[in-house]
């Protein structure tokens, strides 16, 4: 009796764990433009297939989210960057960052798309069965767990720490009194006007921020490790 019992509770936990999991056809990592692009090619071309799109941040966007640092835009033209199916209208084709988060919501927006996206679905594990030919993805969703299943998993995760960006190990820069900020995490109402302000770095982001920067403070300095060249636009 006691034999069958547990194996009634087991049976019973078994299909409660079971219908926990929520399937999907295609389940999309990361709602950027890569995800909403990804979305939009599925329910134009396969819209017999279900799909939803899992994001850890609490809003769409990506990394035209994330950023917000002065004179954010993009380092490739939009027309070329943007959808071919939503062709980009937008005055500059170099275009800032705003500009193209909104680009990205419009589009998701258009496709319908909202009751697709879960927000504050942060991805922790993912498993392969060939028997089941499917993937079981574990998710923290606002603290607690989650279970998806998918035949196919779309990463459109970005190639970067969203939490954290880099920081490089300087020596001293615990005595240094000023202000360290990181672009990824540029404090909303930074004042620095008429400060003197220096720039580690001569990449994309370098190359966008100083000239922002130069407007407002009293001066800027970008040292580089590796010569690069600057030419003015016409």
């Amino acid at each position: 009796m006691e034999g069958c019992l547990a194996a009634v509770v087991e049976a019973a936990a078994e299909h409660a764990r079971a219908a926990a999991v929520t399937h999907v056809d295609v389940l999309i990592v990361g709602a950027g433009l890569s995800g909403i692009g990804a979305a939009c090619h599925l329910a134009m071309k396969s819209p017999g297939k279900s799909f939803l799109i899992v994001e850890a941040r609490s809003a769409i966007g990506g990394t035209w989210d994330l950023f917000r640092y002065p004179g954010i835009r993009s380092d490739s033209d939009m027309h070329t960057l943007g959808y071919s199916f939503r062709p980009w209208t937008g005055r500059k084709s170099i275009a800032d960052g705003p500009s193209i988060r909104d680009y990205i919501r419009q589009t998701a927006q258009e496709f319908a798309l909202q009751d697709r996206i879960r927000l504050n679905h942060k991805v922790r594990k993912a498993e392969w069965s060939s028997a089941e030919a499917r993937w079981t993805v574990h998710v923290e969703a606002d603290g607690d767990p989650r279970v998806f299943s998918c035949r196919f998993l779309y990463m459109c995760s970005g190639y970067y720490d969203y939490d954290q960006g880099y920081v490089p190990e300087l020596q001293g820069i615990g005595r240094f009194r000023g202000i360290i900020v990181h672009p990824q995490h540029w404090p909303e109402g930074l004042d620095y006007r008429d400060k003197d302000v220096v720039v580690i770095g001569s990449g994309a982001t370098a190359v966008t921020l100083v000239p922002e920067l130069a407007k407002r403070a009293r001066h800027v300095t970008m040292p580089q490790r590796s010569p690069s060249y600057i030419l003015s636009l016409p």
